[in-house]
């Protein structure tokens, strides 16, 4: 298949327009970290044009160097303690009625950044009480007690990506495991919460590994699954292996419907927190999210 060009169903929303332009003000004034833009997501444009933007704290260098991301790697030197409360700030002056939070993998830190993440839960949760508050977090290198800080601080969603099947794990996400992605999920599922995950087409995976790989997700009762198309950021990274039909990702989606998940958003176009709110709202729409933990998203 010629990779070498963006087949039709790829056209991303340029940025413009006030609501981008707020956003893009936003996020200046209060210092804060986006993943739409060290992730070079194709959906930018068209988010900060809705007026919302994926939050990524714990500063913008990573200390993995998966294949597949844009991200810089490196050895971090911020650790800024005064992030959560500019994060919920700018919740608040987005009038956020669903948010999504990531970061960057500190593997150097004695927590992995566990502490900041649930403090920046708490912070958001006091400024903004209505707002639902989506989290999507790295494994922690499986240490539960780690995982147990984040939830503690009763996150509505918990997103954890695996990525793509299991054969192809080591060499584009190189230091996380496929085995060790499935647990943290069990582990969130097990403490009650809601869970969602995410895989890419097009980095080589056959059919009946996409299918095994949905199996194995839905056996671990994640309610959420995002599939989108993997683009290569530089030419440095992961190559494009193909570029996945509009027709393949609905019959994904079906399937995935068909085995047990609540809400599957499938499409090239599709990524971790593109339209998370939607998400989110289908989901209660087919179930409800953690009594204990969640408010109203709707």
């Amino acid at each position: 298949m010629d990779t070498a060009r963006k087949p039709s169903w790829l056209r991303a929303k340029l940025p413009s327009g006030p609501g981008y332009n707020a956003v893009r003000k936003l996020v200046d004034e209060h210092k804060l970290h986006t993943v739409c833009q060290s992730a070079q997501c194709p959906n930018l444009g068209e988010c900060w044009s809705r007026g919302t933007a994926t939050v990524m704290i714990l500063g913008n260098i990573c200390t993995r160097s998966c294949n597949f991301c844009a991200i810089a790697t490196g050895k971090p030197t911020e650790l800024d303690l005064g992030e959560p409360a500019r994060v919920a700030d700018a919740v608040a002056k987005m009038n956020l009625k669903h948010c999504v939070i990531t970061s960057v993998a500190r593997d150097e830190l004695k927590d992995g950044g566990a502490s900041v993440w649930a403090a920046t839960i708490r912070a958001i949760r006091y400024r903004n009480p209505n707002t639902a508050i989506e989290v999507l977090v790295p494994d922690f290198k499986e240490n539960f007690e780690h995982i147990d800080t984040v939830l503690a601080a009763k996150p509505d969603i918990f997103n954890h990506n695996m990525e793509t099947v299991e054969r192809l794990q080591k060499p584009v996400r190189v230091q996380a495991r496929y085995d060790r992605s499935r647990a943290v999920l069990r582990h969130v599922k097990s403490r009650g919460f809601t869970t969602k995950t995410g895989i890419m087409l097009g980095l080589g995976e056959e059919q009946h590994e996409i299918e095994q790989t949905l199996r194995d997700i839905a056996s671990d009762g994640v309610n959420i699954l995002t599939i989108g198309q993997y683009l290569q950021p530089t030419p440095q990274h992961w190559p494009v292996a193909r570029w996945v039909t509009p027709e393949e990702f609905i019959r994904w989606k079906e399937f995935g419907l068909s085995i047990g998940f609540g809400v599957v958003e499938s499409g090239a176009m599709v990524r971790s927190s593109y339209h998370a709110d939607e998400q989110s709202e289908k989901y209660t729409g087919t179930d409800h999210l953690n009594t204990e933990n969640a408010l109203a998203s709707a």
